[in-house]
């Protein structure tokens, strides 16, 4: 399997991301992944879908997500867990929640662009109309996208700067260790993602990361779209000296001109099928440890 290509970072509509769940396991294998992760932001709605699918293109889905978590002045670090029980009852409770959240939120956010619109004596955008192209739960891409459609913006990052960044609504957050746990307690493994986001200080990244080590973090995601192929050694380097698994993934939302693809991020980012076995090493250690 050394040659073997996986992206363990997608988006589907369940979040974010422009396809639907079955869409974004075709274009996986369309681009040759062995194996994906679906990682929804909160959402674990589309893995059913996304396995059936999987199992119908020879291709290994891996139940995934993307937790919004924050510690002390850190906020909206983002924790992927994989390989847990996606059906257990105390994170579907959760999430539930979380999702209830976020369609409050992006209603609110839709509100208030429609003030801005309003006052630019623009028409409004419609919220059902949005949410029927999202195909599931809003994201704030769709939202762009909508203004886009619309002929009020000439692309994604225009949305962004003009209207959805002051427009605005706070997101809600894990503590990182409450995370964590949750992901244990459904028998997934714990992974930072993309951590030159969350600071480019490395002595600063590797405090953080010690910090989360002692919360029983899993891993890093060190084959990340916002890492140089010097932060991907470094990275990696950083996990083995605290005793980390090492993932990776593009980050995909399918966003229209976005230079993110699946399998390769930014760049020639290759993710090696090496890290889907990281995970699942880790997941079994768990699980012994869990039972003895």
């Amino acid at each position: 399997m050394e040659t073997a290509r996986v992206d363990l970072h997608l988006h589907s509509t369940c979040s974010d991301g422009i396809y639907p769940p079955a869409e974004v396991v075709r274009r996986a294998a369309q681009a040759g992944m062995s194996a994906i992760a679906l990682a929804d932001h909160d959402n674990i709605d589309g893995i059913d879908v996304a396995q059936q699918t999987g199992k119908e293109l020879g291709v290994l889905v891996m139940a995934g997500v993307e937790l919004s978590s924050q510690w002390e002045s850190y906020q909206d670090i983002h924790l992927l867990g994989y390989g847990f029980d996606h059906h257990h009852p105390e994170l579907q409770k959760e999430l539930r929640e979380f999702q209830n959240f976020r369609s409050s939120r992006n209603r609110r956010i839709i509100e208030r662009i429609n003030e801005k619109l309003q006052h630019e004596g623009r028409s409004p955008l419609d919220p059902d109309a949005v949410r029927s192209m999202a195909g599931g739960t809003i994201g704030r891409p769709h939202i762009a996208r909508a203004l886009q459609d619309a002929g009020y913006v000439d692309g994604n990052d225009a949305a962004f700067e003009r209207y959805l960044i002051p427009c605005n609504v706070q997101k809600r957050f894990f503590p990182i260790d409450q995370a964590i746990d949750l992901i244990h307690r459904s028998g997934g493994v714990a992974v930072l993602a993309h951590p030159p986001y969350i600071t480019r200080d490395r002595f600063e990244l590797e405090q953080l990361i010690k910090l989360f080590a002692c919360f029983d973090l899993d891993g890093i995601e060190a084959y990340n779209n916002g890492a140089s192929l010097e932060d991907i050694d470094w990275a990696i380097r950083l996990a083995r000296k605290y005793d980390l698994i090492v993932t990776g993934g593009s980050d995909f939302h399918g966003t229209e001109g976005s230079e993110v693809q699946i399998g390769c991020g930014f760049g020639q980012l290759k993710i090696p099928y090496r890290c889907v076995e990281e995970i699942c090493e880790a997941r079994q250690r768990r699980q012994r440890y869990r039972a003895g």
